[in-house]
């Protein structure tokens, strides 16, 4: 099982909005970036990721699964060189885990969110998924 780290701005998409979408989940729309877009082709059902909120809050506050394989993106217009993935939520963060606090841990030096700031879906380590749920009070975290 992969981990993953899917950035959304909470005037556009936020976490409420995707707890509100429900056990169906919703599409991972609007990634116009070839990398981000091929780590949603190498996505698997049940991956679990991060739900950032960038530009506000700039922080980590909830958990979310993969709950339908990469495919066409339905805002791409028909130009097939863009896909997406559907997403659930799966719990709260239960204290949200900001880029200042990532940015403080020498654990998570090496992390895409400090190292690839800009990059809207990013593959997590199982090493970094852990420490960041650690760090959001999540003891026992969705595997």
């Amino acid at each position: 099982m992969a981990h993953w780290l899917f950035k959304s701005e909470p005037k556009t998409w936020g976490w409420q909005a995707q707890k509100d979408a429900g056990e169906a989940g919703t599409e991972w729309t609007g990634v116009r970036n070839y990398l981000a877009r091929n780590h949603m082709r190498a996505m698997k059902i049940g991956d679990k990721g991060f739900f950032y909120h960038s530009n506000e809050g700039l922080e980590v506050v909830g958990i979310v699964e993969v709950c339908a394989l990469s495919h066409p993106d339905s805002s791409a217009k028909g130009d097939p060189k863009w896909d997406c993935v559907d997403i659930r939520a799966v719990c709260d963060m239960p204290k949200p885990v900001t880029l200042k606090d990532v940015k403080a841990s020498e654990k998570l030096a090496k992390m895409s969110l400090v190292t690839s700031m800009r990059l809207s879906v990013q593959p997590v380590t199982d090493e970094e998924y852990l420490e960041v749920c650690r760090m959001g009070g999540l003891d026992n975290p969705p595997r």
